[in-house]
């Protein structure tokens, strides 16, 4: 029997990932990705001997679990160091005061009593709720779809857990910042997730059990290496990628998806057509938006999405390894750039991986600099000014760092600038978004349907499917579309651990 042909459109993590689980499960897939490397979001790149990272700070599941089990069979991991840290960051407020975020949960309690023992109970809530997620296993073996009443039975026994992550998905960082009597840690708390004061609380209890648990890890080498070891296993499973090959359109017969045709005129046909690329370009764009009901229009229309952002990078002659490698810093003088104003400034160092920089030098970033895209989309229309504006801001960057690290200007090599319109030029995603949809405390984590309304033979993985983004769902959501498929095909679903 022949195999059923899929063409994937992406070689992101959701697209590699569905393309490996696929050949996994004898279906003849191609991939093919508008970029030159695979990795989509989640890349690297080289500034004259310095590596850049734009994606992975902490990836959950580094070192077990069910996400583990899940990066073994895509090949991601074997082999290869993860690297945890005392420190998730240190927050540096008025007048040299700091809070840290120790990765152990009873250092982290401790010190926050040292710092408001008025707080001890707010505190103690916090951690305990953090301690309470340490023995829960995600249920993302199988797609919500697939779970039974076998499943709901074996849960039964987290139903503590779960009230407490049904709790904590409805409060805000902000929200809950106010809890604290103490004025300082008010104002710092919102700081612990790159500044997203509207993210759920449940997203940072997850954060703090997976560190406590050292699983919560950098993959050492970076994104892009953690990318391309998921494209060596799909390759070594007979997948195929055309690179450099962008998708106009898909090819639609009868209402029935067929193919796809590349911005260079040229067609290529299958069973089936799994797009893992932006979603509004995929809808809207490459289908001509025939295929959406007022459910669709009211996602992109409403919905919330991570907000663009400007990452200045730098490759700094000096060894930064003494330092904490995440600070954030309460600045004096806020930067303006673009029409906003920054009063926190995150700085990062790569000194705990020595493949980043050439022995003895660094490579320091100051990301989630959040952005308007239409400011940027505008000025990039105009090069000249749009570089102006990029050199601008990173000598505004660097005049800050100044402030901290004296001497830094001077040994700085090499300076980066990637803008909203950046990502959007090199992964297609809509508003130069990061990670797609926002959660939100209304609806936190439910999946959109992996179809489209009255289109036959075609699908939908990635970020713009499951909000929340991440390396752990990206993969997560192309292993659940093959399982939909295999269960639909009447197949057996099959994974293979080296």
């Amino acid at each position: 029997m022949d195999e059923k042909s899929i063409i994937i459109i992406g070689a992101g993590l959701a697209g590699l990932s569905a393309g490996c689980y696929a050949r996994m499960n004898g279906y003849n897939t191609q991939i093919f990705e508008m970029h030159n490397i695979p990795g989509g979001l989640c890349t690297s790149w080289r500034r004259k001997g310095y590596l850049i990272d734009g994606c992975i700070h902490y990836m959950m599941g580094s070192r077990s679990g069910v996400y583990n089990q899940f990066y073994k069979e895509l090949g991601a991991v074997q082999g290869r160091q993860m690297i945890d840290k005392d420190e998730l960051l240190r927050v540096e407020g008025p007048g040299g005061k700091t809070w840290i975020v120790y990765t152990n949960l009873d250092r982290l309690e401790q010190h926050m009593k040292e710092i408001s023992p008025v707080d001890a109970k707010v505190i103690e809530e916090l951690c305990n709720a953090a301690r309470r997620v340490l023995d829960f296993e995600m249920p993302v073996r199988k797609p919500m779809e697939h779970m039974g009443p076998l499943d709901m039975l074996k849960m039964l026994k987290d139903i503590p857990v779960l009230r407490d992550l049904g709790k904590y998905s409805r409060i805000s960082m902000q929200e809950y910042a106010t809890h604290f009597k103490d004025p300082f840690l008010r104002e710092v708390f919102p700081q612990i997730i790159e500044d997203l004061p509207d993210m759920p609380m449940m997203a940072v209890i997850w954060m703090l059990a997976y560190l406590h648990m050292q699983n919560n890890g950098w993959p050492a080498g970076g994104s892009l290496e953690f990318a391309r070891a998921i494209e060596k296993r799909y390759q070594d499973l007979g997948g195929r990628i055309q690179y450099k090959s962008p998708v106009e359109k898909i090819i639609v017969e009868n209402d029935r998806a067929v193919g796809v045709r590349l911005t260079d005129g040229k067609e290529y046909r299958a069973d089936l057509v799994v797009s893992a690329a932006d979603g509004r370009t995929t809808i809207f764009d490459m289908l001509d938006g025939k295929y959406v009901n007022e459910k669709i229009q009211t996602y992109y229309r409403e919905w919330p999405i991570y907000e663009p952002f400007v990452q200045v990078s730098l490759g700094v002659a000096h060894d930064f390894s003494d330092e904490s490698h995440s600070i954030v810093l309460k600045l004096d003088k806020p930067i303006e750039f673009g029409g906003q104003i920054r009063d926190w400034l995150p700085f990062k160092h790569y000194g705990f991986d020595p493949s980043m920089a050439p022995s003895g030098k660094s490579v320091v970033t100051v990301p989630f600099l959040f952005a308007s895209y239409e400011y940027w989309k505008q000025l990039s229309e105009n090069r000249k000014d749009y570089k102006k504006e990029k050199q601008d801001l990173a000598e505004a960057v660097i005049d800050r760092l100044e402030l901290r690290f004296p001497g830094i200007r001077k040994q700085v090599e090499v300076v980066d600038v990637a803008t909203p319109v950046t990502y959007e030029r090199y992964t297609g995603n809509w508003r130069g978004s990061y990670m797609g949809w926002k959660p939100m405390l209304s609806g936190l984590g439910k999946p959109m349907r992996r179809t489209l309304p009255g289109l036959n033979n075609f699908y939908m993985a990635g970020q713009w499917v499951f909000p929340g983004g991440g390396v752990s769902t990206a993969i997560s959501s192309g292993r659940h579309l093959i399982q939909v498929l295999c269960k639909k095909d009447k197949k057996r679903f099959t994974t293979t651990v080296p």
